[in-house]
Formats: structure tokens, C-alpha cells, sequence
């Protein structure tokens, strides 16, 4: 069902402050800004090799990032792997008796859909199952 990590997503509370990291000190490829208005969150993608980094900045205070932050401070967020269905993915977790955030696939960054497995049944890491656009 995993095709490949797609992504690893990392709190950070300005984009401004850690681009230049992961850019000019790593030396990754800084590929684009993003915001996804429905998450309240602006999201800068770095490619290295073929898995993604994307740093994710609230837009909003009562945003899932900014509550993040709040608890636990700056860090990785969710881990991401690639999927071929969205949909079915979900419905085979929720078979496994995974706990589900998302029931239905939703929109996110790069207008892919996506859905989120609670931490809760993943031993603590915040996942999310992602259909991209090959």
C-alpha cells in the first residue's frame, strides 16, 4: 500500500528564520511557498532526493501547527507516506483498527488529498497518508 515517504513536515514559527537553513546550510533544493488556507498554514518545500522537507508556519493562532508549537515546541510534526489511493488507504487503516482523523480524503498543499491516522494507534507519530500527482 506505501509507495515511498513522501515527506517529513516540521513545525517551525517562521518560515523566514529556518528557510535560509535548510536552503543555503543543507543545501537543499528550495522549491516553493504555499498556503493552504483551510490548515491556517504556509508551507515551504525543500526537495532531497526524492522525499520532501516541508516546514510549516501558522497562519493563525488557533491553527493545528500553532497549537503544536504551543505544546511541544518547534520540530517534526507527521511523517507522510505516498499512497496510490487516498480513499482506500483510509478504509484499509480503519479495517486495522487504526484511529482515523480524517474519514474522507481533504485537500492539501500541492492539491493533493490527504488524510491523517491519530498518533494515538501510531505509536505516538502523526501520519498521514498522501495521494500525489505523479
Amino acid at each position: 500500500m506505501v509507495k515511498k515517504i513522501s515527506h517529513i513536515g516540521i513545525a517551525v514559527e517562521s518560515l523566514e528564520e529556518q528557510i535560509p537553513y535548510y536552503r543555503d546550510v543543507l543545501g537543499l533544493k528550495f522549491v516553493a511557498t504555499e498556503t493552504v488556507e483551510d490548515q491556517m498554514v504556509r508551507v515551504a518545500f525543500f526537495d532531497v532526493g526524492d522525499t520532501r522537507i516541508e516546514l510549516l508556519e501558522a497562519t493563525d493562532e488557533n491553527s493545528p501547527i500553532a497549537k503544536f508549537i504551543a505544546r511541544k515546541g518547534q520540530g517534526v510534526h507527521h511523517m507522510a507516506y505516498q499512497v496510490d489511493d487516498c480513499k482506500m488507504a483510509i478504509n484499509q487503516m480503519d479495517g486495522k483498527g487504526m484511529r482515523l482523523i480524517d474519514t474522507e480524503p481533504r485537500m492539501g498543499a500541492g492539491g493533493h488529498k490527504i488524510a491523517f491516522l491519530h498518533p494515538k494507534s501510531t505509536f505516538g507519530i502523526l501520519t498521514e497518508l498522501t495521494e500525489e500527482h505523479e
